[in-house]
């Protein structure tokens, strides 16, 4: 009988074979540009972003807050290697402390991170939540020396129940229930639906951090103070922008009871001035109007 020449070929080279005329196919018929770059995909895939555009993507660089987590610039100290130590603080974190231990984030949040969570958030490609996940992950391994033993609660910032349902998903969850279950421990993190929104918040675009805080003022709640009572929290959101809601969040956690509030997200914006990041040159008003402003958070907490 004859073999028409294919004994020769091995089932997973013919099972390659296979799948790429599939994809030829599939791409003549059903062509797709990646969402980031719209350069044409090359590769069946549930995740609609070239390989290109996520290797581009890379983790926070340079010195931190070791609270914060803001850029530390040498010209801010008066004596520049204070600011390459492990343990030092941004202006605002040296004058008073946040509600929370620390926060880190993965990368910061423009270009491309900026559009993958977009895509997550507002047009609802959940094979998004996979990629931020694994970023997550990594940034909840690096924070994981310094938080206590023991398990963790891990946290999401909660959407309020209209605009969940409206999006179908909360983003923070679905990114957190995939980074937790990539740590190499994950018996370690519990998740945890502490966190009530109770209304519904305006946006936050173009306001000033105070008025931030206000416009979250009593949003949250914790719906059972025993399930986090002297427990260490993670807080876990998509971005960290000015740490309103962070912070809004580690209050109200400590207040119901928790020990003590850790945030990672995986994107944090970064104070920006004439596309350099200088904190330091900001406005001595501004200034003031943080200082106050967090002097009034550690007051009421």
């Amino acid at each position: 009988m004859a073999n028409h020449g294919l004994s020769g070929l091995s089932e997973p080279l013919f099972a390659s074979f296979a799948e790429r005329v599939a994809a030829t196919l599939f791409f003549t018929f059903f062509p797709a540009d990646c969402r980031i770059c719209g350069f044409p995909l090359i590769r069946v895939s549930r995740l609609p972003v070239c390989k290109s555009c996520l290797m581009a993507l890379h983790p926070l660089r340079g010195t931190h807050c070791s609270v914060c987590g803001e850029v530390l610039h040498r010209s801010a100290y008066d004596n520049p290697n204070e600011a390459d130590c492990p343990e030092s603080r941004c202006l605002l974190c040296q004058r008073v402390d946040p509600p929370f231990e620390r926060a880190i984030a993965y990368g910061s949040y423009d270009g491309g991170l900026r559009d993958l969570v977009h895509l997550l958030k507002f047009q609802q490609v959940r094979p998004v939540a996979e990629v931020l996940g694994r970023m997550l992950a990594g940034t909840i391994a690096n924070l994981d020396p310094a938080m206590p033993v023991g398990t963790i609660l891990v946290v999401p910032v909660p959407l309020h129940r209209r605009k969940q349902a409206q999006r179908g998903f909360n983003q923070a969850e679905m990114i957190a229930r995939n980074a937790v279950k990539r740590l190499s421990r994950p018996q370690r993190f519990e998740l945890c639906r502490a966190l009530l929104r109770r209304r519904e918040t305006g946006s936050q675009i173009g306001l000033t951090r105070h008025q931030r805080r206000e416009n979250l003022r009593g949003a949250f709640a914790v719906g059972d103070p025993t399930r986090i009572l002297k427990r260490d929290v993670l807080l876990v959101d998509d971005v960290f922008t000015t740490g309103t809601t962070a912070s809004e969040c580690a209050r109200v956690l400590l207040r119901a009871g928790a020990a003590r509030v850790w945030v990672a997200t995986v994107a944090r914006t970064l104070k920006i001035f004439d596309g350099i990041e200088l904190p330091e040159n900001l406005s001595p008003d501004s200034r003031e109007e943080e200082s106050a402003d967090r002097q009034g958070m550690a007051a009421e907490g």
